[in-house]
């Protein structure tokens, strides 16, 4: 996999799942709602570990400002 996501993306996604974990501990989200913003954050915060993301590969988007070999 080349890295296709750049740190202001990966920053940006860790801040929304730290979000999304706050809201769910402090029981503002509950339910089904609950469920899909938490397997949200926690794609946000594997595609940032690995700074990947599957879906910027198929519609062809690249915020990666260095160079892949």
């Amino acid at each position: 996999m080349k890295k296709n996501m750049g740190g202001t993306d990966r920053i940006v996604r860790l801040v929304v799942a730290a979000i999304i974990g706050v809201l769910y501990f402090t029981n503002v989200i509950e339910g089904t709602l609950a469920y899909i913003f938490m397997t949200l954050a926690a794609v946000f915060v594997i595609t940032s570990f690995i700074s990947f993301c599957p879906l910027y590969s198929i519609v062809g988007l690249n915020t990666c400002k260095v160079k892949n070999n």
